[in-house]
């Protein structure tokens, strides 16, 4: 047993917090267009079956380190087994969480500006006109650094409030909001005119597009909709009372998860084909194309589509902060415990740094050759670092972990918490952390870097 530490004050406080933390930017921003480039319906069928065999075992395996060490994730790591050198692995997670949280800071800066862009009737205008105004304001040297640092205070004023009377808090508030903005916005797109060719998109399988590359890219977004190995779901793991049913809510925590992005499947396409935008307009879909939809499909009332534009965007906004809480939690918890820091101090330090690394992430997108290297941006070498080789390294080293170095024992009195749950899937799990899961990140990882 560990030592005393504080938990979440509820079972829904305890879901709802650890659901924010893989509900994110993921789900509503690249899920959609992951779909739209990979066929729809089919690519949901294989994604939800690479949550099931990837996503959950991963995310138990963080649930375990966590709750078992009941420190942040470095220190979670070590107390895991006599080898201390694989305390490093944890030391990689928190550095990861880190560095995304000052990149990620800069996409949900973008979100808050597009809220007020929408409600002043800024974004009113031709294709041409909302795609150079989001260049011209991505590449901006003022407004994004002041979106960035501002949602980084949000962050840092629910951070400094502590486990239950901040992150659970805000999480009891944030995520059913986030619910109903989504239940909103998704019943007013699918009333569009043709809009139900979106719904039918979704649920239609046409499997004669599926191919090794959509099965790729269903487990990357499996791996990565869920937040793992950034250390966020290993910490907040460590609030977890020991009674806490693992298995249970790890799968609670995939459903929401699963249940978001598809929501936003239905909020997006349905829009989308109402006025004929093709579903695989990528990564720009969230901030040049479907600001024209809304235009579009709600030319005759345009109050109605300017309100449904902000709500969108406050819900988008939404599902970052609470990724963005977990990612500041991840640092502020080692800092605290591993320095001689208090947490508002621990806080205060991962928010003014983490909005230097947003500044300067920001800038390298107006096409600063000094924030270049090699060809890419600064934010660009965030994302591919973060992304395509510190998280999918983790996760093989955690699968590793595991799976071959921690006592099968010492897992399994987690895994049932300590004999009182029926660990009916305990063999399952093993077999899919040893074998499966690492074999599906080293693809991750290959297909990333264009090897598969």
């Amino acid at each position: 047993m560990t030592q005393k530490r504080v938990s979440f004050g509820s079972k829904l406080g305890m879901v709802l917090a650890t659901a924010g933390s893989a509900v994110g930017l993921g789900n509503v921003w690249r899920f959609p267009y992951m779909a739209g480039d990979n066929g729809g319906a089919a690519f949901i069928l294989i994604y939800i079956m690479c949550i099931m065999l990837l996503g959950i075992p991963c995310m138990m395996s963080e649930f375990i380190i966590g709750r078992h060490g009941a420190a942040n994730t470095a220190r979670a790591y070590s107390r895991m087994d006599t080898h201390k050198a694989w305390r490093f692995v944890g030391l990689m997670g928190v550095l990861t969480g880190f560095l995304i949280t000052g990149y990620y800071a800069v996409v949900s800066g973008w979100c808050l500006q597009y809220i007020f862009a929408s409600g002043v009737g800024e974004l009113s205008g031709d294709p041409q006109y909302i795609a150079n105004y989001f260049a011209d304001f991505s590449a901006s040297p003022v407004k994004p650094v002041l979106w960035t640092v501002a949602i980084l205070c949000i962050c840092h004023f629910i951070i400094v409030r502590g486990v239950r009377g901040g992150i659970e808090r805000a999480s009891k508030a944030f995520m059913p909001t986030l619910f109903v903005l989504l239940l909103v916005v998704v019943v007013s797109s699918c009333l569009l005119p043709g809009g139900m060719k979106g719904v039918d998109f979704l649920f239609k399988p046409d499997f004669s597009k599926v191919s090794g590359k959509v099965f790729l890219a269903a487990m990357g977004q499996a791996f990565y909709s869920l937040g793992l190995s950034m250390g966020c779901i290993s910490t907040f793991a460590s609030y977890f009372s020991r009674e806490t049913h693992l298995l249970k809510s790890a799968v609670n925590i995939a459903v929401i998860d699963t249940l978001v992005a598809i929501l936003a499947g239905l909020m997006i396409f349905p829009a989308a084909f109402s006025v004929g935008v093709s579903p695989d307009s990528g990564p720009s879909l969230i901030f040049i194309t479907l600001p024209n939809v809304f235009q579009q499909a709600f030319a005759g009332i345009p109050l109605v589509g300017t309100a449904v534009a902000v709500m969108f965007y406050m819900l988008l906004s939404l599902a970052a902060l609470t990724s963005l809480i977990s990612l500041h939690e991840v640092s502020t918890a080692f800092l605290s415990e591993e320095t001689c820091l208090d947490r508002k101090n621990a806080a205060r330090l991962v928010t003014v740094v983490c909005s230097v690394i947003g500044a300067f992430c920001s800038l390298s997108l107006g096409d600063r050759a000094w924030l270049s290297m090699c060809g890419k941006t600064l934010f660009d070498w965030f994302d591919f670092v973060t992304g395509q080789l510190l998280l999918p390294f983790g996760g093989v080293l955690t699968c590793i972990f595991m799976g071959w170095v921690v006592p099968r024992q010492l897992i399994k009195d987690e895994f049932t918490n300590w004999g009182t749950l029926r660990g009916t899937f305990f063999g399952v799990y093993m077999i899919l952390v040893r074998y499966v899961c690492p074999v599906c990140i080293v693809a991750i990882f290959l297909n990333q870097l264009g090897v598969l």
